[in-house]
């Protein structure tokens, strides 16, 4: 059984530059911490892949512009997110990013003609899953983002739209669309009302304030917040936690979760009846009760 032909999730695989690290004893989360630049990544990339065992590393990398999105970058993130949700050796993505802050929001010289011209699903790219979950199909695969130093606009949208948040205790959050003139289209003007509370949500979509890590706490857009250098580590971490489950009850307990807060409680209960009988007969079930019958742990293959 593949839960991808039901939740949709099957699709072209693009090609991407991965780096597969093999080296036995060597922690490639500690690695990409610690260096702006992992090994097997260049400079032109804007967006860096790394593949370690089930987890995907994905890394924002325009450094020299805080990492503000051009059209390429965008199209990158979509080619990543592609990738993740369609290898079936991949289980879970860390979304970080490279240099001394997370992304400074779109490069508006560039994106805000084509938004203009295209409209904005100019966002999402041109592959599979859009990383925002707006404009296209999430990945139905869940990401753990790392978020540091500056994290405006599109930063908060796309931690509105990962699963699990980790920041670092430098993080700096601001949607400041308005005080340019525009609004957001990334998904905040909905998600972050009914993920946050009216009022914490319009607190920063109506003033552009600029807000911290203690406060992205408080209200639930980041999940733990860490020492500043520690974020990608912690967040791959817990990717590797959810890697070691078993792979189909994952994306159908994501799949579930996500109708049930589209569309309500119906739709979320719809999702599980469809995909039990398949999951139930999945030889990961089977693996998971003898493991239970054996008290040891489970060694799951996603089959």
């Amino acid at each position: 059984m593949r839960l991808g032909r039901i939740i949709g999730t099957s699709g072209r695989l693009w090609s991407l530059a991965v780096v597969l690290r093999g080296q036995a004893g060597e922690s490639v989360y500690s690695k990409v911490a610690s260096s702006s630049r992992p090994r097997g990544a260049t400079l032109t990339e804007p967006v860096t892949v790394e593949r370690d065992g089930h987890v995907l590393l994905v890394g924002v990398n325009r450094p020299a512009k805080r990492n503000a999105f051009d059209l390429a970058a965008i199209d990158a993130l979509g080619r990543a997110y592609e990738i993740l949700g369609t290898d079936d050796e991949l289980r879970a993505g860390v979304l970080f990013a490279h240099g001394d802050h997370f992304s400074a929001g779109l490069d508006l010289a560039e994106v805000g003609p084509a938004v203009a011209g295209h409209g904005p699903g100019v966002l999402c790219g041109s592959h599979r899953f859009d990383p925002f979950g707006v404009w296209g199909d999430p990945v139905p695969k869940p990401v753990v983002m790392a978020v540091h130093g500056i994290a405006f606009t599109l930063s908060i949208e796309l931690a509105l739209a990962a699963d699990i948040v980790i920041a670092a205790d430098d993080v700096r959050f601001r949607q400041l669309e308005i005080g340019r003139g525009i609004v957001p289209f990334g998904g905040a003007t909905f998600r972050a009302p009914a993920r946050l509370g009216w009022g914490n949500a319009m607190r920063f979509l109506l003033t552009a304030e600029e807000f911290g890590a203690a406060e992205a706490l408080r209200i639930g857009l980041v999940q733990e917040v860490v020492p500043a250098g520690t974020h990608v580590q912690r967040a791959a971490e817990l990717a590797r936690l959810v890697a070691r489950q078993a792979p189909l009850g994952v994306q159908a307990t994501l799949a579930s979760a996500r109708a049930g807060l589209g569309d309500g409680p119906d739709a979320a209960r719809d999702t599980i009846a469809a995909l039990l009988p398949g999951i139930l007969r999945s030889q990961d079930a089977a693996e998971g009760l003898r493991s239970f019958l054996g008290r040891r742990d489970a060694h799951f293959t996603g089959h």
